[in-house]
């Protein structure tokens, strides 16, 4: 069974790596980076704290909680102990994975470290604004796109992206609740409710 959803993975994976150009490359490689979307990240902030008011301190922590709980959990633990090859570093893949500008990440990549973090930001920021903002669920579809990215890349099995994205929602989640505990508990304001 374990061996019929691996070789599932690779093949799902050939399907989407699949889909490249030449023109695409240079723009799946920069999306991929944190630092890209630096715009988003700073509209998000000022929408916490226009919404919350000083309380957004406490949702900004309860993002570093959920980017420390995913990058733990992914990083920290997952990655060393399944020891998974990255599509980029798999031998019996070599000549099959579209690789850009041969980057090719860490050595171990069950599960993403990308799709974990940016679906627990996007899940923490939904859950936050979804009264306020009907437009808020297309938050996902910039996680989503993130993502993508990485099998684009040859760096992620769509297994590792969904591990991701589950871990993400998860720790989004918590982090969510752990910043409306500290809103209840310090904050000027009552926490907004699941």
């Amino acid at each position: 069974m374990l061996q019929h959803l691996l070789e599932l993975d690779k093949d799902l994976l050939l399907f989407f790596n699949g889909f490249h150009a030449a023109w695409l490359d240079p723009v799946m490689l920069l999306a991929t980076k944190t630092i890209f979307w630096l715009p988003l990240y700073l509209f998000l902030t000022y929408l916490i704290f226009k919404t919350k008011k000083w309380n957004g301190i406490y949702y900004l922590l309860g993002v570093a909680l959920c980017i420390a709980l995913t990058d733990q959990v992914t990083s920290g633990f997952m990655k060393p102990f399944f020891a998974r090859l990255r599509p980029s570093h798999e031998p019996s893949l070599e000549g099959l994975v579209h690789i850009v500008n041969n980057y090719r990440g860490g050595l171990y990549g069950f599960a993403s470290g990308h799709a974990a973090n940016t679906f627990g930001v996007a899940m923490l920021v939904y859950l936050l604004f979804r009264k306020h903002y009907a437009w808020m669920g297309l938050i996902f579809i910039w996680a989503a796109l993130m993502s993508y990215t990485r099998i684009y890349l040859g760096v992620h099995y769509p297994g590792d992206i969904l591990t991701g994205t589950l871990i993400g929602l998860l720790c989004g989640w918590i982090g969510f609740l752990f910043a409306n505990k500290l809103v209840d508990r310090f904050g000027k304001a009552k926490p907004t409710s699941l």
